[in-house]
C-alpha cells in the first residue's frame, strides 16, 4: 500500500497573485513608475542608515531638489530624443556653451563668435531687462543649433550618434572663441537672472510655497475628475470612485507632507524663516507638465511616439518624420538653454566646465527612467524621477564622503542594469529581471563600501 503526499494548496497564492493584478490593472498604475518610487525609498532609506540620519533631513532634501533640475529638465528632451531611436551626445556642451554666452551678454554686453559680433551696449549699464534679454538669446541660440543637428540627422542623414558627437567636440570648444575671453571665468551675473538658480535667501518663503501646493492639490483632484468624465463620455471603463477618491487623497497628502519636509521645515541659514518651494523647482515642474503635455495631448507627441514605435508604418501613415525627428532636436536645444540659465545662476558665474558629464547623466536619468532605447516607449514624469534617482545616488555617496571615480563606477553600474533590466523586459525574461536588478545592487553596494574612507 503507498502513501500519497498531500497535495500543496496553491489557490490561496494564486488568488492574491491574480488579484494584486486586476487591482494594477484596473488602477492604470504605471509599474515602472511605482517601481522607481520604490526604488528611490530604497536609496534614501539606505543612505540615511549609513550616513547616520543625514541623509533624510529638510536641508538636504532641499538641495537634493535644486541639484536635481538642470538634469531633469534636459532629461525631459532627452525622452523625446530616444524615443525616436536617436541620441544627443552633445547636451553637456552645449549647456556649457550656452551658459557662457547668457554670461557674456550680461557682463560685457556683446556676443563674438568666430569673427560674428552682436553688441548690446545698453546692457553694460545692467538695466532691469537685461536678464530677459540674455534668456531670450540662449533660448534662441538653443532652438538654432537644434535645428542644425535636427536638420543634419533627418534631412542630410548623418546618424545621430555622429552628429551630436561632433557637437560635444564643438559647443565645447566654441566656448573658448565666444567672446574673446580665451575661456576666463564670467561673474559676477545680474542680480534679477540669479533668482533662477536657487538660493535660500531667493525662494518662495513659507505662505507662497503653501499656495502653491494649494494649487498643486487642486490640479491633482481636477485632473483625476477630468479624466474620469472623460472616459464616461466616451463609454470606456471607468475606476470605481472610492478608488479615484483613494488617489487624489494620496496624491494631495504626499504633496502636503513633501513640501512641508523639504520645502518648509527648512530654515534659512541667515534669516531663520522657512525657505520655501526655491525656483528652479518651480520651473522644472513647469517643463514637467509643459512636456507631458505634448507627449500626451498634442499631435507632435503622438507621432514621436508612433515613429519610435514604428518608423516605416509612420512614414506611410503621413508623417512627416524628417520634421518631426529635427523638432526633437529643437525642443532639446531649448531645454539645454534653461538647464544653462540655471546652472550659470546657480553658480553666479560662467566657466568652461560647465555641463561636463551632464549628458552622461542626462541619458541615464531618461533610461533609469524607463526609456527604451528600442523606440516607442518612455514618459516624462519616469525621466524626471530618474533624475531625482541619479542626484540622490551621487547625494547619498557624497555624505558617506566616497571618491568621485568610485561615484562614477556607481552611475555606470546603474545605467547598464536599467538597460539590462529593459531588455530582458522586452524579451519577457521576467524571471531574470531579478537576477540582473540583484546583481546590480550587489555591485553598486561593493563599490560605494569599498569607497568608503
Amino acid at each position: 500500500m503507498t502513501e500519497t503526499a498531500p497535495a500543496v494548496d496553491t489557490t490561496g497564492s494564486e488568488r492574491s497573485r491574480r488579484s494584486w493584478r486586476e487591482f494594477v490593472s484596473s488602477s492604470g498604475i504605471d509599474t515602472r513608475l511605482l517601481g522607481m518610487v520604490v526604488a528611490l525609498a530604497v536609496i534614501w532609506i539606505g543612505f540615511n542608515a549609513l550616513s547616520g540620519g543625514k541623509f533624510i533631513t529638510s536641508r538636504n532634501l532641499w538641495n537634493l531638489s535644486v541639484q536635481s533640475v538642470s538634469i531633469g529638465i534636459m532629461a525631459t528632451g532627452m525622452v523625446f530624443i530616444i524615443v525616436t531611436r536617436n541620441i544627443d551626445l552633445s547636451v553637456g556642451s552645449l549647456l556649457g556653451f550656452l551658459g557662457y554666452t547668457m554670461a557674456l551678454v550680461q557682463t560685457d554686453g556683446r556676443i563674438s563668435v568666430l569673427g560674428l559680433n552682436l553688441t548690446i551696449d545698453s546692457l553694460k549699464d545692467n538695466p532691469w531687462y537685461t536678464w530677459i534679454i540674455a534668456l531670450a538669446v540662449g533660448l534662441i541660440l538653443g532652438a538654432l543649433v537644434g535645428l542644425l543637428q535636427g536638420s543634419l540627422v533627418a534631412y542630410v542623414g548623418v546618424p545621430a550618434f555622429i552628429v551630436t558627437l561632433g557637437g560635444y567636440l564643438a559647443w565645447r570648444g566654441l566656448i573658448f572663441r565666444t567672446g574673446g575671453k580665451q575661456g576666463q571665468t564670467l561673474a559676477p551675473l545680474d542680480e534679477t537672472f540669479r533668482y533662477l538658480g536657487g538660493a535660500p535667501e531667493r525662494s518662495l518663503g513659507d505662505w507662497k510655497t503653501w499656495i502653491v501646493a494649494g494649487l498643486v492639490c487642486a490640479g491633482i483632484v481636477s485632473s483625476i475628475v477630468m479624466a474620469r468624465r472623460l472616459r464616461q463620455r466616451h463609454d470606456l471603463v471607468v475606476r470605481s470612485l472610492s478608488m479615484d477618491v483613494g488617489f487624489a487623497i494620496a496624491g494631495c497628502v504626499a504633496v502636503v507632507v513633501g513640501i512641508w519636509l523639504v520645502a518648509v521645515k527648512y530654515a534659512s541659514p541667515t534669516t531663520g524663516e522657512p525657505v520655501g518651494i526655491a525656483y528652479p523647482v518651480l520651473i522644472l515642474i513647469g517643463v514637467t507638465l509643459m512636456m507631458t503635455y505634448l507627449a500626451r495631448r498634442r499631435r507632435f507627441g503622438r507621432y514621436i511616439f508612433a515613429y519610435g514605435g514604428n518608423p516605416e508604418a509612420a512614414e506611410l501613415g503621413g508623417i512627416n518624420t524628417r520634421r518631426t525627428i529635427t523638432y526633437t532636436y529643437m525642443v532639446m536645444g531649448m531645454l539645454c538653454a534653461v538647464s544653462a540659465a540655471i546652472q550659470t545662476a546657480r553658480l553666479n558665474s560662467a566657466t568652461t566646465n560647465l555641463g561636463v558629464q551632464n549628458e552622461l547623466d542626462v541619458i541615464a536619468a531618461a533610461v533609469i527612467g524607463g526609456t527604451s532605447f528600442s523606440g516607442g516607449i518612455g514618459t516624462i514624469p519616469g525621466a524626471v524621477l530618474g533624475a531625482v534617482v541619479m542626484q540622490s545616488l551621487r547625494s547619498g555617496m557624497s555624505l558617506l564622503n566616497i571618491d568621485s571615480p568610485s561615484q562614477d563606477i556607481v552611475v555606470g553600474v546603474v545605467l547598464v542594469t536599467a538597460v539590462a533590466i529593459d531588455a530582458l523586459i522586452r524579451q519577457r525574461r521576467r524571471t531574470s529581471v531579478f537576477g540582473a536588478l540583484g546583481a546590480g545592487v550587489l555591485v553598486a553596494a561593493w563599490v560605494i563600501q569599498t569607497g568608503r574612507p
